[in-house]
């Protein structure tokens, strides 16, 4: 505990790219033995999670600015999604800031250069599970440059501690972050195994003498190296480089216990997103029988009110009008309107006929018992996983590959996997439309919520260009964020966004 609290103190972040360092860790008994090592690296783990649901970034960065949510309260919110980034609200000043972001690098990057230090200090300490939690710091590192390059575009690449000795440094390119990036995770392919203290060859017995049931849906494994791998292809539109990636994730999903999750569990108080699951490629758990989670950082906190908490209207909705458009085929089990115009399903959503549709699809509040009574969810405590991807993501994103690649029929095969999993019948381009198109849809019915939607706007406006309006923002630098103010005051060899200056 104490080691996770020195890295979260290196949170604030105040070195490396805005101000002078000082030595991260100064403690005399720490990196001397195993215990140490755990510590250390679950710290960096910690860090990641809370860069990703500080102040709601994931779904802030990831869905707002797409327009498919209103804000019918929050002006701060109301400005993230007409994309006025720059105004003067605490939130988009927060948000603007990569501080969080380095904080989980500088740990990372300590944790490579001090490690052997505990394998020389304790033989309990071995080889190969150091072997195994370096790559694991190398792949959380990758993952916050990669989380980085697509909300502010060039961000320096800092691969060193600088034991406290590090001058300002300007950024590199997003280009030459996610080559490093895809080079750092091709590194860790064969080091990382596919499960945790069970008896994968990469990873034998017990690690730090815990079970599978300890680690699963917990640690970066192979196949989320993948699952990652392909979604930098993807942003950087080398689409050869998606389909193999996400063709690896596929084929070995079976072996790391990974599964296309049905709609009742997707969208159950107690399904997917609550607990620690293998079939999380990418995620960030809460545990709520130790504590963890709380009435901020969770998609809940922004679209839940009641019947689920004691809140009368919430802080984003979805327009009735925007959810039939894009729920408009009949017989989808997400959500659908019988021949009496009534909804089919309260998965995705309940109160449909109200004023305020609630988004019900993750709902995990208080352990994951969702309350059908205000009154029993007093206090708004949220546990859902901060998940970055999972396998019918991975099928799209491949479908998305193979569609721009050529292979028509390949695409709509992975587009069908979906679909037929949501009760939907297989495609059909008169009804349909163009394959592309379908399956960009089918992003935004499956994924909604979970912090894709802005991302995939840009992708596709980049593969059709009939968006006069978005194609100009793409080439203007306009799809960033700003960089905060006081980190370009703090270092002036930053620069800021061209959009935005």
């Amino acid at each position: 505990m104490a080691v996770l609290v020195l890295f979260m103190l290196l949170g604030g972040c105040k070195k490396m790219v805005d101000v002078q360092s000082t030595r991260a860790v100064a403690e005399p008994n720490m990196w001397n033995k195993l215990e140490d090592a755990r510590g250390a690296l679950l710290g960096i783990y910690g860090l990641a999670r809370t860069a990703m649901v500080d102040n709601n970034a994931h779904w802030i960065y990831g869905d707002l600015r797409a327009k498919q949510f209103v804000s019918p309260t929050r002006q701060d919110l109301k400005a993230v999604i007409d994309n006025h980034l720059a105004a003067s609200y605490p939130t988009l000043e927060a948000l603007s800031s990569w501080r969080r972001w380095y904080a989980v690098i500088n740990a990372a990057n300590i944790f490579i250069e001090r490690i052997p230090e505990v394998k020389k200090a304790d033989l309990r300490y071995t080889a190969n599970t150091m072997d195994l939690d370096i790559a694991q710091a190398r792949f959380l590192r990758a993952f916050a440059y990669f989380y980085m390059v697509r909300i502010w575009g060039d961000v320096p690449l800092i691969i060193s501690s600088h034991d406290g000795k590090f001058e300002n440094k300007a950024q590199n390119t997003g280009s030459e972050v996610l080559a490093w990036a895809e080079k750092e995770l091709s590194a860790t392919l064969e080091i990382l195994p596919n499960r945790y203290g069970l008896s994968d060859p990469k990873q034998p017995g017990l690690y730090y003498n815990e079970g599978s049931s300890r680690w699963q849906g917990t640690l970066a494994r192979r196949i989320s190296a993948y699952a990652l791998l392909a979604h930098i292809a993807a942003w950087q539109g080398d689409y050869s480089k998606v389909a193999s990636n996400a063709t690896k994730v596929i084929n070995e999903a079976g072996n790391a216990g990974v599964t296309l999750t049905d709609v009742g569990s997707l969208t159950n108080s107690s399904g997917f997103f609550s607990g620690k699951r293998d079939s999380h490629l990418l995620g960030f758990n809460f545990t709520f029988e130790q504590g963890e989670g709380g009435m901020s950082g969770h998609i809940e906190e922004l679209t839940l009110a009641s019947p689920f908490v004691n809140k009368a209207i919430p802080d984003l909705y979805i327009p009735k009008d925007a959810i039939l458009d894009i729920f408009n085929e009949k017989k989808d089990t997400r959500f659908g309107l019988d021949t009496l115009g009534r909804p089919t399903s309260d998965r995705y959503f309940v109160n449909f006929d109200s004023r305020y549709p609630v988004f019900s699809k993750i709902k995990v509040v208080e352990g994951g018992s969702a309350s059908t009574s205000p009154s029993e969810a007093k206090f708004s405590f949220f546990s859902s996983v901060a998940l970055f991807t999972r396998l019918e993501d991975i099928y799209l994103l491949r479908a998305e590959a193979n569609s721009v690649l050529g292979d028509r029929q390949s695409a709509i095969d992975d587009l069908n996997a979906i679909r037929s999993s949501r009760g939907l019948p297989n495609y059909i381009e008169t009804t349909n439309g163009l394959v592309i198109d379908a399956i960009f849809k089918e992003r935004k019915r499956e994924l909604m919520g979970e912090g894709h939607l802005w991302y995939d706007l840009v992708r596709y406006n980049k593969i059709r260009q009939n968006n006069l309006a978005f194609t100009e923002l793409i080439r203007n630098g306009g799809i960033y964020w700003p960089v905060s103010e006081q980190l370009l005051q703090q270092n002036k060899l930053l620069t800021q966004n061209l959009y935005w200056k």
